[in-house]
């Protein structure tokens, strides 16, 4: 996380508008040549053509700006125009079935930007503020990273304008190799991301038995071996930020009511400092559910991969169906299911743990642990799962970890045997 004084903040909202516009020219130049059938523009012919916009008397204020900002900006845009096209060469999609009707619900007809995985402008309301960094002139201490061309004098006392001061005290090392910085904004904080490469020593250590991972609303996860992990959304700290949530929500939507009671089309209000103020606040509650959840994520994924088990089976939630269930939504949301399945099968990487992921029809609660007989009108309000056959009488999320376990052992012992 940045921490910039008030002029290097100015500066760095100038540089994410200049790449903001950089990335809209292209991409409006990119529309322009798909509706002509002209075909497809490349990111050194844009560049060339956008010197001249650069250098244009109305344009004039680019010049303030790196030249890398934006001649990265327009190489994004290109990428994202081929992989556009790529896309539709693959499935043969032109227009989904939700934007369609979409469009006949308002009386529109389709057009070249409502095509399936068109890329988007780049708007400032919905708070669009990144851009890209040099990796040559980019530098690192333990509390400071150099930015290009914050400031444009060459003055040794004005130098210091370049770096901004950051957050965490030797988080990011100096000797490393560094590839695509990015700067971004979250509406609150500033923030840097860079890739570094670096040499990852093999790893050493016994391991243990494999682990099967069932994941769930009641718990967040349950393992194979009887541990469970309880579902953060369900504590009071949560409950009592999501209620204040609520209730600021509530006082805003009431505000926007008062500034504008004829909601009359086309009549813009200015907002009140008391709403200004309101909506930070509703922003911070937001980034601090965001990081509470993540962060417990985090807690159990290194746990788990710090018991060192022989392997990991996780089960391939069809999550965008689970969001279809009107009164399981919000929670399905909340868990965040793929961010931990994200981190296991990074975090097992580098243990050289090998990560399993069953097949998504695999009845895993539904199949007895003991004796294997499959019990298909098992329901969702059924938590004890008792065998018909053989009387075994067992959690359905436990024995759903252990069904996951044993699958991943058989997928290793079949690979090794192939």
């Amino acid at each position: 996380m940045l921490l910039p004084n008030k002029k290097q903040e100015t500066r760095l909202f100038e540089f994410a508008g200049a790449a903001r516009f950089a990335y809209n020219w292209a991409l409006d130049k990119e529309m322009q040549a798909f509706e002509q059938k002209k075909g497809f523009i490349s990111a050194y012919d844009l560049r060339k053509e956008f010197t001249q916009v650069r250098h244009a008397k109305d344009t004039n204020w680019l010049e303030g700006i790196s030249n890398n900002v934006t001649k990265q900006a327009i190489k994004d845009c290109a990428d994202a125009y081929q992989r556009f096209f790529k896309l539709q060469k693959e499935t043969g999609i032109k227009y989904t079935k939700k934007r369609l009707a979409h469009l006949a619900r308002i009386g529109k007809k389709p057009t070249v930007y409502d095509r399936y995985g068109h890329p988007k402008f780049r708007s400032r309301k919905n708070g669009c503020f990144r851009f890209y960094q040099d990796v040559a002139k980019i530098r690192f201490s333990g509390t400071h990273v150099k930015l290009e061309a914050l400031t444009d004098s060459r003055r040794k006392n004005r130098q210091s304008m370049n770096w901004v001061h950051l957050a965490e005290r030797d988080r990011i090392p100096q000797d490393a190799k560094y590839m695509n910085p990015r700067v971004s904004y979250d509406g609150e904080h500033w923030w840097i991301s860079v890739t570094i490469e670096q040499e990852i020593s093999e790893p050493t250590g016994v391991y243990g038995e494999g682990l099967g991972i069932d994941l769930g609303i009641k718990n967040l996860a349950v393992c194979s071996d009887g541990l469970a992990y309880k579902n953060i959304n369900k504590t009071a700290k949560i409950r009592r930020i999501k209620k204040e949530k609520r209730r600021l929500q509530r006082r805003i939507s009431r505000a926007y009511g008062m500034a504008n009671p004829m909601k009359e089309k086309g009549v813009r209000y200015k907002k009140t400092c008391n709403l200004i103020r309101a909506e930070k606040r509703l922003l911070r509650l937001n980034h601090r559910l965001m990081n509470l959840r993540q962060n417990y994520t985090h807690q159990i994924t290194s746990e788990i991969i710090g018991r060192k088990p022989s392997l990991i089976c996780l089960e391939d939630l069809n999550v965008q169906g689970m969001m279809k269930n009107k009164h399981l939504a919000e929670k399905v949301q909340e868990e965040n299911f793929y961010e931990f399945r994200r981190q296991v099968e990074y975090k097992a990487a580098r243990a050289g743990i090998p990560v399993v992921i069953a097949d998504r029809f695999y009845p895993s609660s539904k199949t007895c642990s003991h004796c294997g007989h499959v019990k298909k009108d098992l329901k969702l309000k059924d938590r004890t799962y008792i065998c018909p056959v053989c009387g075994n009488q067992i959690d359905r999320d436990l024995q759903a970890a252990i069904n996951l376990r044993a699958y991943g052992e058989n997928d290793i012992e079949q690979k090794f045997a192939g």
